[in-house]
């Protein structure tokens, strides 16, 4: 219990945060830390835009004052590590996408947990390699303190969120 404790206090500026950020090359990720140990996000734009997941189980790694990195491997066998630097609202993100994404990122929109059998399946036929690797810097454009394990956070595809959710409010100068 103490250790707990000791990693909650550790993480403490990242835990239960609500945060959108742009890549460089316009993709935009909607992300919530849940816990010390797993994630909720929606993928806004990008090859694989309207995907998102719950529940995702994650490394967290506090580097330094407001500095995080977050790393783990989803069902797909996409590799993913994001770096955020939440004072500078600056974070850099690699994901290694499998060969099979690359040659079809559509198979993947979709609400991921109700899909996992189905992502294991398109894993495992691959092709896995060669990994497409996207490493790029993005800036956080949001930042929403939303509690630790609240389930009311990311419910819905990118495209089903009300007009007036807070982030689309504050995310509608980035769409136009």
């Amino acid at each position: 219990m103490h250790e707990l404790k000791a990693r909650r206090e550790e993480l403490a500026g990242i835990l239960g945060k609500r945060i959108v950020y742009v890549y460089e090359n316009g993709w935009m990720y909607e992300l919530y830390v849940k816990n010390e140990h797993v994630i909720d996000y929606r993928i806004h734009s990008g090859i694989v835009g309207g995907r998102w997941v719950r529940d995702q189980d994650v490394s967290i790694a506090h580097l330094g004052h407001g500095i995080y990195k977050i790393s783990w491997t989803e069902p797909t066998g996409t590799d993913v590590s994001l770096s955020l630097n939440i004072e500078a609202r600056r974070t850099h993100g690699t994901a290694y996408f499998p060969r099979w994404i690359e040659l079809d990122p559509a198979k993947t929109v979709c609400y991921q947990n109700e899909h996992l059998e189905l992502m294991h399946k398109y894993r495992d036929e691959g092709p896995t390699y060669p990994k497409m690797a996207v490493d790029e810097f993005s800036s956080i454009c949001y930042v929403e303190d939303c509690g630790v394990d609240n389930e009311s956070v990311i419910t819905c595809a990118p495209s089903e969120i009300s007009a007036e959710d807070p982030i689309m409010v504050a995310l509608r100068p980035l769409r136009k």
